[in-house]
Parts: C-alpha cells; sequence; structure tokens
C-alpha cells in the first residue's frame, strides 16, 4: 500500500488557527503505513536514540516553573525544509522545544532523519494527527486513525511513543478529548499565538512571540522560513527578560494527563 504524501508546498499553505465545528462527518481513511527503510547511524547517535527509548523520555531536566520565568516554544506542521535550521538555532543556544509533527510530514520526510533529529537532540515531541484535518469534525473512528498512524510511524522511526497532541486548528470537543486519553495524549494548545502562518514577517512573527509571560505556550510553525527567520531575535530577547526556555512536559513538571487540555501553566 502507498503513504499519503501531500506536496510540500500544499503542506506549507495550511494555517493553524483556532477553529470551532459542530458537527461530525466520516473522513477518508489515511492509508496504512509501510515501514521506512532503517537508515544507518554512527555509535554517537544510537547511543542518543537507545537513551531516549527508555521509561520517562523526555528527561525532565527538573525546572522548577512555580518560581522561575518559563516559556514553551512549540512548533506545528513540520517536519519540514526549514526544520534542521531551526534545530540548529536552538542546539547552539542549548535550548530544547516542543515540536507537533503531522504524520503525512514525517513520511515525507526523507529516511526519518529529521523526525529522528529532534528526538536525539532532546526536544519533545508531539502528535499534530496524520492528515491536519479539524478532528471535531471527524467520526470518532477517523480521530482514532489520524492519531494512531502518527503516533505508530514516529515510535517506528525513534522509538519514542508520544504523549501530548496539538488538534489542528485548536479544534477539540468531548469526542477528541475522549479518543486523546484512549490513546494516551494530553491536548495541548497555547496562550500566545504569533500567526505567523498569516503574517510572514521574521520581524512582527518576533514581536508577538516576545509578548509571552511566564507559564506561556508559543504556538509557532517550522515549516514557514520567516518564521525560523526570526527565532534568533525570538530567543535572544527572551533571554534578556529572564525567561528559561522549556519544553511543554517541562512547563508542568511533569508529563501532562491524557485527554486533558492545557493552554499555559
Amino acid at each position: 500500500m502507498r503513504v499519503w504524501a501531500l506536496p510540500l508546498a500544499l503542506l506549507a499553505l495550511v494555517a493553524c488557527v483556532t477553529y470551532s465545528v459542530a458537527y461530525r462527518r466520516s473522513a477518508e481513511e489515511p492509508p496504512v503505513i509501510v515501514p521506512l527503510r532503517q537508515v544507518s547511524v554512527d555509535p554517537a547517535q544510537l547511543a542518543k536514540r537507545l537513551a531516549s527509548m527508555q521509561a520517562g523520555w523526555p528527561r525532565s531536566r527538573k525546572f522548577d516553573c512555580a518560581r522561575l520565568k518559563c516559556v514553551a516554544l512549540t512548533f506545528d506542521d513540520g517536519p519540514g525544509e526549514h526544520t534542521g535550521r531551526l534545530l540548529d538555532l536552538l542546539s547552539a543556544r542549548d535550548v530544547r522545544a516542543t515540536f507537533f509533527v503531522i504524520g503525512q510530514m514525517v513520511a515525507a520526510d526523507r529516511g526519518g532523519l529529521l523526525t529522528r533529529r529532534i528526538v536525539d537532540e532532546g526536544h519533545e515531541i508531539g502528535n499534530h494527527s496524520w492528515s491536519h484535518p479539524p478532528l471535531a469534525a471527524l467520526s470518532h473512528e477517523a480521530v482514532h486513525r489520524e492519531l494512531k498512524y502518527t503516533d505508530d510511524i514516529v515510535e517506528h522511526l525513534t522509538g519514542v511513543r508520544m504523549r501530548v497532541m496539538r488538534p489542528p486548528y485548536g479544534a477539540t470537543d468531548d469526542g477528541v478529548a475522549a479518543e486523546t486519553r484512549r490513546e494516551g495524549l494530553a491536548q495541548i494548545l497555547w496562550n500566545v499565538d504569533t500567526l505567523d502562518w498569516r503574517d510572514r514577517a521574521a520581524p512582527t512573527v518576533a514581536k508577538r512571540a516576545c509578548e509571552a509571560k511566564p507559564g506561556s505556550i508559543v504556538l509557532l510553525h517550522d515549516i514557514h522560513r520567516s518564521t525560523v527567520d526570526a527565532m534568533p531575535a525570538v530567543l535572544d530577547t527572551l533571554s534578556r527578560k529572564g525567561f528559561t526556555f522549556v519544553t511543554v512536559s517541562e512547563l508542568y513538571g511533569k508529563t501532562p494527563l491524557p485527554g486533558r487540555t492545557y493552554t499555559s501553566r
């Protein structure tokens, strides 16, 4: 069977804006994932991957966000062509973030290299569905498929079972909450929306991201060049303000509870 693979340029146009729906419909079933060919890695990379597979990944760095000015930067819709440069920027500053990946984009990631790198470099990885539909508009069975197929391909590539998810467009309801609970996923929304999908200007994106308060979850998209261009200013400005960059789970001091919805600390 073949894997769905929409052109990256088309997926890059998808906007993660708040979207509410009051009905359910059936969705075309995403295809069964065909296991991807494994690629060779050097011993150091393998050691990191094996460590990441242990219980409790990602390991908390024990930040006390009740006292510190913590902020969680989150990136949706990848991995894409700009994700590698973003990872370089974060690595250079020893910053950890949370990446909510789309299953189709993971399947299109050559050999899963970017997906593995997200995990290897200590970032948190989360489920953003297989094909980016408004989950609250789908049947329970379709929601299950959207989440499970993405969970399965990420676990196949990295050995990590995801514990957080972000509903596309922020579209959720009781049915989605029930399905995420069954799948062991907490729903992570946001309280700072940079609107970077709409306004493709790095200074504008940076200004909005830097409006974060202690405990904020910032919504960004690593599929946009302008967002990655904005990141040096975001990281430098928030650092000068005394913020500590954490993953979503680190923000709460533990893995968020499955099915529950979070918008900030």
